[in-house]
């Protein structure tokens, strides 16, 4: 593609610019509008300067991305209310056997978590949990952070739904479900085994303490709220139990009998003359007066016949009642497991539904709606949680990268990397990779998916069918693990590290250094495992 007028492509190339501080530095002090607005920002400009048209912007957004990115989300908060994280979060803290353990099983739980529900939704949902496990263990926050970061990002490169680079390269490639996962599962598998050895590696005297509390013995490790334990928890009334009549509310009214006040007011009187001169009169009087001096002290009269009367009133009651609250709380409990069951289950059919092949975005919506209808309820407050601005931020970063492209700038730029950039040859394949891990971390991966990746499968479809799916593979696998290099590679990275700063009871700073240390070697050795296994297949 030849090279645009001067003039359009110093514009376009001004928005895209534009568009990558703020992508990147969502806090840029002259203007700190955030990666959502600086998307749509740069959209505008792109339209504004006449780099693309107002049609073409429009063109340029892709729906099918879309629907599958609301779908999936959509999805993830329907198994977030039914417990789905909190279970995996239990994983790791059950029958645990230290430190060590528990790294291994922060790797294996958060990779599994995103390659079915993407890293961003698994790093915001478990970040918290093992924090606070780390914490009350006496263990080092930081090895634990780590391995859930990087075994997010890496454990996405799995499925087509696990980061959104991934739904790009799906839904632009036409590789199916299945041939994706099983192209780079092996790679995958092997890369989550690697990143947890070189954290034992790296951390093993931390975990090594002997402070370190045993997770499967100690009873007081339960990081869940109690509030938190179910979201359809039955709180019964506490007014439900009718109140123990006091000696001196005996009538319904809660006053005083009258009878009662009127025996605790004669027994302060002395005997009159004439009752005495009545003898027994005088003798059931006075027995009358102690009676009224020994139950009356409080004001009223109550016999035993009466006490005894409303002591059987009040258990009758009391077992209605505990019957009762017994038998709603079983039924809520009955519906609130039925209710989860059908959510595993439709979110099981989508996924068997991607695996056959049939159109991901409309597997993914269909299962939502689903969702939302078995529920039986206003679904706002779900659809709330539903992250909008990244779904706006796509659509101005597809409208962007489209005018960056008709620049002529990357066409250019791969035609000169395209010689030495050939995915026949292992010199080629690690230049290919390592252009693609400098622009992820440079760009961000989405942009540079949407910049080399129609090119980088041209360039693989003039060897073999087999090389241009291989060449999506790569892509997919090598702008993934390219967010564990530094904080700033990745959306899951930076999640993490917010949410342990933010955390009042367990806080946390993962600094941009601290990250590196670990990120760049594992990244290396990550990246060139999988590219053997992918090349292989």
């Amino acid at each position: 593609m030849a090279m645009e007028p001067t003039v359009k492509v110093a514009l376009g190339t001004a928005s895209f610019a534009i568009f990558w501080v703020l992508a990147v530095f969502p806090a840029v002090p002259f203007l700190p509008i955030g990666r959502t607005a600086g998307s749509l920002l740069g959209a505008m400009l792109m339209v504004l300067f006449n780099v693309i048209t107002a049609d073409e912007a429009y063109a340029a957004v892709d729906l099918p991305i879309l629907g599958l990115l609301f779908g999936t989300m959509v999805v993830s908060v329907y198994l977030e209310r039914a417990d789905m994280f909190r279970h995996l979060g239990r994983l790791l803290s059950w029958r645990s056997q230290g430190g060590k353990d528990l790294l291994v099983r922060t790797c294996v739980v958060s990779a599994l978590a995103s390659a079915l529900f993407t890293n961003d939704t698994c790093c915001v949902v478990l970040t918290e949990f093992i924090l606070k496990i780390a914490r009350q263990n006496n263990l080092p926050p930081k090895p634990f952070l780590l391995a859930l970061a990087s075994s997010a990002n890496i454990g996405s490169a799995a499925t087509p739904i696990g980061n959104p680079q991934n739904l790009v390269i799906a839904v632009q490639s036409g590789i199916s479900f299945g041939d994706f996962v099983f192209g780079i599962l092996p790679a995958t598998l092997v890369g989550v085994v690697v990143n947890a050895g070189m954290l034992l590696c790296l951390y093993w005297r931390e975990l090594s303490d002997e402070k370190c509390v045993d997770v499967a013995h100690d009873d007081a490790v339960e990081v869940v709220e109690e509030d938190d334990v179910t979201s359809h928890r039955f709180s019964p009334a506490t007014m439900s139990h009718p109140r123990g009549r006091g000696a001196g509310q005996i009538d319904g009214s809660g006053a005083p009998d009258a009878a009662g006040v009127c025996e605790a007011h004669c027994c302060c009187e002395p005997v009159k003359p004439d009752a005495a001169a009545n003898g027994g009169d005088a003798t059931k009087v006075g027995i009358h007066q102690r009676r009224g001096s020994a139950v009356g002290v409080n004001g009223a009269m109550v016999t035993k016949e009466e006490e005894e009367y409303t002591s059987v009133e009040e258990k009758e009651e009391e077992e209605y009642t505990s019957v009762e609250e017994k038998e709603e709380l079983a039924m809520e409990e009955w519906k609130n497991k039925l209710w989860k069951t059908c959510v595993y289950v439709i979110t099981f059919g989508m996924l068997v539904a991607l695996l056959l092949g049939l159109n991901m975005s409309w597997s993914a919506i269909t299962a939502a709606l689903a969702l939302i209808v078995l529920d039986f309820k206003d679904a706002r407050p779900c659809l709330e949680k539903v992250s909008y601005p990244l779904l706006l931020f796509f659509c101005g970063m597809f409208i962007t990268v489209d005018g960056f492209n008709k620049t002529g700038i990357p066409s250019s730029f791969w035609e000169f990397m395209e010689p030495y950039a050939r995915i026949d040859t292992p010199t080629g394949v690690v230049i290919l990779a390592l252009v693609i891990l400098f622009l992820s971390n440079v760009a961000s991966n989405v942009p540079t998916v949407l910049l080399l990746g129609a090119r980088v499968a041209a360039s693989a479809a003039a060897i073999s069918p087999a090389a241009e799916t291989n060449a999506w593979l790569l892509l997919a696998w090598v702008s993934t693990v390219a967010g564990n290099l530094s904080l700033l590679g990745s959306a899951a990275n930076l999640i993490v590290c917010e949410q342990a700063r933010r955390s009042r009871q367990f806080g946390y700073t993962l600094s941009f250094f601290s990250h590196l240390q670990f990120g760049f070697p594992a990244t290396l050795v990550v990246t060139g495992i999988g590219l053997l296994l992918i090349k292989s297949n």
